[in-house]
């Protein structure tokens, strides 16, 4: 049997508080975002109608916000797992960057949950 040890940090796994605090920290993340923002666990997705560029600045500006923001809470997107999904046959694919760093394009993308 293990023996028992003083946490310094961080919250103990599998309670509920650690789920909360977390919906507490990034909770004011969507505060001025214009297109839609989604948020599970570990997973941020950003998602905008691109058919004027109006469109796509509006998305690019999200991402800028998006930026502004986990800078100022010190936090840091993996920007190696984001991705731009371009949908439909008319798409004009605009590049966007996070940061000073351009997003690369996928041709698809898996989501795991339902």
């Amino acid at each position: 049997m293990s023996k028992w040890r003083t946490v310094t940090s961080g919250v103990p796994q599998g309670s509920v508080l650690g789920l909360a605090l977390f919906n507490v920290f990034v909770g004011n993340m969507d505060s001025g975002i214009e297109c839609t923002l989604s948020k599970f666990a570990n997973d941020t997705k950003l998602c905008g109608v691109v058919n004027t560029l109006e469109g796509r600045d509006a998305i690019q500006r999200d991402l800028d916000r998006l930026g502004r923001w986990a800078c100022a809470n010190h936090m840091k997107f993996n920007k190696a797992k984001g991705k731009v999904l371009h949908v439909g046959r008319r798409n004009p694919k605009h590049n966007y960057r996070l940061g000073e760093e351009w997003i690369e394009s996928s041709p698809e993308e898996k989501n795991w949950g339902y």
